[in-house]
């Protein structure tokens, strides 16, 4: 590591949980788990706890994602990913999941790792309104605008027809 880690306060709101920690050293994310068993069916969401709270410094924020072995193998995502923990939030981080699923229920048990938490420094700015925004390569180019993929074969093109 090339730089000292950032130090953060945490405490935890259930005595059991563990820690969030990386699971592999160079790991982005800590992963988080629930403290609540929960069963979810297709389409359902749950905000489950994760036992731990935090203060982080002033001018960073934790991030919490998801965790891509539940996307893939069970159809899991956050609903507000990433879910944003600013400085200033004293409160036990939660997380908000659903089960995108179409078939199958979802369950989690007491400890399941359930996302993962990243923690990043954060730039304080200033807005300057003004009249005329300087252009650029993309300009206003938007959804869409560097190209589709295979299943979109000329879709924008024939809806704009």
């Amino acid at each position: 590591m090339d730089h000292a880690p950032v130090d953060v306060l945490i405490r935890r709101t259930d005595p059991d949980v563990p820690l969030p920690a990386r699971a592999h050293p160079g790991d982005a994310g800590c992963d988080l788990v629930t403290t609540e068993a929960a069963e979810l069916e297709p389409g359902e969401r749950a905000v489950l706890p994760t036992g731990v709270s935090i203060a982080l410094p002033d001018g960073y924020a934790a991030f919490v994602h998801p965790r891509s072995g539940l996307a893939a193998r069970c159809g899991v995502a956050l609903v507000n990913a990433p879910g944003t923990v600013d400085a200033g939030y004293r409160g036990e981080i939660k997380v908000i999941v659903v089960n995108l699923d179409p078939r199958k229920n979802v369950r989690f048990e007491r400890f399941d790792r359930i996302a993962q938490l990243v923690v990043q420094r954060v730039e304080a700015v200033r807005f300057h309104e003004v009249a005329q925004l300087p252009g650029s390569a993309r300009d206003a180019g938007g959804f869409g605008s560097t190209g589709g993929h295979a299943g979109e074969h000329n879709s924008y093109a024939l809806k704009g027809q």
